[in-house]
């Protein structure tokens, strides 16, 4: 009798990236069910921020848990969109994805730096806490979608372009409802602070987004 030899294929990494993620993401769930369910209908009713947008809610297990889900889901799908859009070289494919969400968590803390400093120097600690909830709070639902997004561009309709389009569509329009909610909850203090806010416009959001579409356009 031959041996018969069995060779075991290493994990993807991607896998283990998806897996790690939802594993995140469930324990988010378990640990504040209440809060969750909330969460989940966030882009529909205003709910979860009226009642979770308080001094220190951007240090909550729920809210870092979810941040650390879209930092992760976040980084594969730029990854995804490199390799499906802009046909980047597969090699070392793990190290560019480390570098992305290396440089997204660098963009987001020093982002969050900035602004406690504007909002120390103009007096507006307090609503830029509460503008950064908001903000933060809609960008982490929409990982939900970066999420079922991954799992169908890696798992079943590799690199597909209509799968990209449509998820960007709904990231964009889910974060566009939570800056319109914003302006409309907010609109008083914001014409209070309209100096704040120009200055947090030009240099925190537009600027990044000439950024990278500079980059994507190269």
């Amino acid at each position: 009798m031959n041996p018969i030899y069995k060779v075991a294929n290493a994990v993807d990494w991607i896998t283990v990236v998806l897996f790690f993620s939802m594993v995140v993401l469930a324990l988010g769930k378990y640990l504040f069910q209440g809060r969750f369910l909330n969460f989940l209908i966030l882009p529909f009713n205003n709910r979860y921020v009226v009642l979770y947008n308080k001094k220190g809610q951007l240090l909550n297990w729920f809210h870092i848990l979810l941040t650390i889900f879209q930092l992760v889901n976040l980084s594969l799908f730029i990854f995804l969109i490199q390799k499906g859009l802009l046909a980047s070289p597969a090699e070392s494919s793990i190290t560019v994805f480390f570098t992305i969400m290396g440089v997204l968590i660098l963009f987001q803390m020093v982002k969050l730096l900035l602004q406690y400093t504007k909002g120390f120097v103009f007096n507006t600690l307090d609503l830029v806490s509460e503008l950064m909830f908001n903000k933060i709070s809609y960008l982490n639902y929409s990982s939900l979608i970066m999420f079922i997004s991954n799992i169908i561009l890696v798992y079943i309709f590799e690199d597909s372009k209509i799968v990209i389009y449509t998820a960007l569509i709904l990231i964009v329009s889910i974060n566009l409802i939570g800056v319109a909610k914003l302006l409309k909850n907010h609109q008083k203090a914001i014409i209070s602070y309209f100096l704040y806010f120009i200055l947090y416009l030009c240099t925190l959001e537009i600027a990044p987004l000439v950024i990278v579409g500079s980059y994507l356009k190269d």
